[in-house]
């Protein structure tokens, strides 16, 4: 197996005193550069000043429902024709658990910085949600939160027996967001991967957008930077409201 060449990051540093960090995972055959406007959309507000995000850029390798041909991918995918059952067959689990532990290692490194899992956020769209939730749910660590946009659970067959026990992120908020008008990951299986983790006790919540394809959109963000300032909230405020100095 050839060795993984893989870019670094895009980073965009926090504009305050660093406290908190997201993750934002992009999707089959975009990179973290793709998602560089919703960063600048879920600060525009100068809400999350604190947080760090980082978006890491997936590899290009050899893609089976793109002839064989390279492009930036989390994983192999074999079929995408809508099918909720099609994107289950053939997992290419080698490659999932490849790019979980790349994933794992970011956690990793800004823990080794010095901040707390409990400030973290992993989140992302259709292959990086994906990997979102199964990179989340099997960390060491307890999380601040997950967020899972136009995705589905991975190795859904035997998830279950990849999560630590017990499990640090039982009680993590998981935010995930469908269109249902997706053509490429079916709404129905985004639906059904959050029946099975609320099945398995996980603290999900689940949206649908009317009308949205494989996309985001406006209300979607919105609904993101509501979710991180939730769970990452300024640790500038006192809990009296004032503001340190």
């Amino acid at each position: 197996m050839s060795a993984i060449i893989r870019s670094p990051p895009l980073l965009f540093p926090a504009t305050a005193r660093h406290t908190a960090t997201v993750i934002f995972i992009h999707g089959l055959g975009d990179t973290g550069a793709g998602w560089a406007g919703a960063v600048e959309n879920w600060r525009r507000r100068q809400r999350l000043d604190e947080v760090k995000f980082i978006l890491p850029n997936a590899p290009a390798i050899p893609i089976t429902c793109n002839w064989g041909m390279r492009m930036p991918g989390w994983y192999d995918i074999h079929t995408i024709d809508g099918n909720a059952e099609s994107l289950r067959k053939n997992e290419d689990e080698t490659g999932i658990l490849v790019s979980k532990e790349y994933l794992h290692g970011l956690i990793q490194q800004e823990v080794d910085a010095g901040i707390p899992p409990e400030r973290i956020v992993i989140g992302g769209f259709s292959q990086g949600g994906a990997m979102s939730i199964f990179s989340g749910l099997t960390a060491k660590y307890k999380l601040a939160g997950i967020i899972g946009l136009s995705s589905y659970l991975l190795l859904s067959l035997k998830f279950a027996d990849l999560v630590p026990k017990p499990a640090p992120n039982q009680d993590t908020p998981i935010f995930m967001a469908h269109g249902d008008a997706d053509q490429v990951v079916n709404h129905e299986l985004g639906k059904k991967s959050y029946d099975l983790l609320k099945g398995l006790g996980f603290n999900a919540t689940f949206k649908t957008y009317p009308g949205m394809g494989h996309s985001a959109c406006l209300e979607e963000l919105d609904d993101i930077e509501s979710f991180l300032k939730e769970r990452l909230p300024s640790k500038a405020e006192k809990s009296d409201g004032k503001t340190e100095l």
